[in-house]
């Protein structure tokens, strides 16, 4: 499905909401990272350097993924992975249409019955 104009104009406001969800909860785990490793105080740092280093290159490669060049077409789909690895809830997608809104909960429907 393409989301309307106005539906792609929530989409975009909504993209930029989970983002910095999702940069926030990580910033969490890198925090956590870092303060094992001054708790630890180990003598050799590689290994918890390369925790910090692969956790950043993880994410980075996710957050590419989901928002780097989104073209209208994606939008719809990326809300349903969005829902679907609960960065969003029902409740965030208020300011789209009901018919917006019904297509997505259908779309969700089908994946949940199909498995996918």
């Amino acid at each position: 499905m393409d989301f309307s104009k106005a539906a792609n104009k929530v989409a975009r406001k909504l993209f930029e909401v989970t983002l910095q969800r999702e940069l926030k909860k990580e910033m969490q785990i890198f925090s956590e990272i870092l303060d094992q490793w001054k708790t630890q105080q180990p003598e050799d740092n590689r290994d918890d350097y390369y925790k910090i280093f692969t956790a950043v290159k993880d994410f980075d490669k996710h957050i590419a993924r989901r928002y780097d060049g989104l073209r209208n077409s994606w939008f719809f789909d990326t809300i349903i992975a969005m829902l679907t690895d609960k960065t969003i809830t029902t409740a965030d997608l208020a300011d789209f249409s009901e018919e917006a809104k019904s297509e997505i909960s259908n779309s969700l429907k089908f994946r949940k019955v199909n498995q996918l």
